[in-house]
């Protein structure tokens, strides 16, 4: 059933996603590609996981806005109305709607189906491991912070301020991430990323 409408929500998802480089249609698509892998593993109602993965993003606040929390609210409205306007099944719009509300690190809500767990579990597996690693720089880029602090690059002595420097994300919130993971394949996945990070910063520490 989901085959007929995927095309729609592509090119839909394809217009609005313009809000910055870390969060583009290759954000969309790879949160798409790792939902239906967890979908399966999982044993999932695809017709909430995709549609909601596809969508989780159609609009949002910049990081630093101050209503930066409610994008997802926000962005499940919309999603909402324009499966809606398409004739998505009605039957699946509550828990689609929830599954976007849920994915969002800001807004704190507990995903409280196993098709919002995967959604917000793929969303998070994107921001770790080598892709992680890139957004990261990326954010940081774009919002204007150093890479690192010189007094102390990795925060041995200090509290992380990702404010200010991009390396402090890593351990704000990035290598929390894991631990924040709903379903075991997730967890394992992320566990891996994790690893891998852990890795860059060993080498980074050589170099600076």
């Amino acid at each position: 059933m989901i085959e007929k409408y995927e095309n729609e929500v592509l090119a839909f998802i394809q217009a609005e996603m313009t809000q910055d480089q870390a969060h583009d249609i290759n954000h969309v698509l790879r949160v798409v590609k790792t939902a239906k892998s967890l979908c399966s593993s999982e044993t999932a109602m695809l017709e909430i996981v995709l549609p909601a993965a596809y969508l989780h993003d159609c609009f949002f606040f910049p990081k630093n806005h101050p209503d930066r929390s409610t994008s997802s609210m926000v962005a499940a409205d919309k999603a909402i109305n324009f499966l809606t306007s398409i004739g998505y099944p009605s039957e699946y719009l509550e828990g689609i709607h929830h599954a976007i509300v849920a994915h969002s690190f800001s807004a704190d809500i507990k995903p409280e189906t196993i098709e919002a767990q995967i959604v917000q579990d793929a969303d998070r597996l994107d921001a770790i491991g080598a892709i992680g690693i890139a957004r990261c720089l990326q954010v940081g880029t774009t919002l204007g912070v150093k890479l690192y602090s010189n007094d102390d690059p990795f925060c041995s002595q200090r509290s992380p301020d990702d404010r200010k420097f991009s390396i402090d994300h890593f351990y704000v919130k990035l290598l929390r991430l894991a631990d924040a993971m709903n379903t075991v394949s997730a967890q394992t996945e992320a566990q891996n990323r994790i690893n891998f990070m852990k890795k860059y910063l060993r080498q980074l520490e050589t170099e600076v």
